[in-house]
């Protein structure tokens, strides 16, 4: 595509284009990094954990997707080493998930990343120019929500 056919394109497309071309430089950078068999769901889940970490049902609520996915996952991301279960501090039926050495590691990782991606974006186009796009971007995300705002950023399905 070139960036005649790009600068044609509606502001939702652009947006979505900014999006996952973000997403894939990530992902490839990672995958260079011996973090392949993450996917960008699971940085979305990753973000729920906290330090002390989460139940599923808290993650479940936070991507929007069943418990039974959601312990899909993280049987996946146990047996690549991401997260491990443990028991619950106060519950003594349940599990909390909790990110492993590799999982900090791999969330590191990607905050590097992101940053060294937004880096090249401000050697593009300056840091005035990026700082007034989040000032817009956030004006719009906030007035075209009103009160609808959630509380924690969830990934878009």
């Amino acid at each position: 595509m070139t960036q005649e056919v790009l600068s044609e394109l509606d502001l939702t497309s652009l947006l979505s284009l900014s999006f996952s071309t973000s997403i894939n430089e990530l992902h490839d950078r990672l995958s260079e990094l011996g973090f392949g068999d993450i996917r960008p769901v699971h940085g979305f889940m990753f973000k729920c954990i906290t330090p002390n970490g989460s139940t599923g049902v808290e993650l479940a609520e936070y991507l929007g997707i069943t418990k039974q996915a959601v312990s899909k996952m993280v049987d996946y991301l146990e047996k690549c080493g991401y997260v491990i279960r443990k028991d619950h501090p106060t519950d003594k039926r349940g599990k909390i998930i909790v990110l492993t050495e590799r999982g900090w590691l791999v969330v590191k990782a990607k905050e590097k990343i992101l940053t060294e991606i937004e880096q090249r974006w401000i050697e593009k186009i300056g840091t005035q120019r990026l700082q007034m796009l989040k000032e817009d971007l956030t004006i719009l995300v906030y007035e075209g929500n009103e009160d609808r705002l959630p509380t924690r950023l969830r990934p878009v399905w």
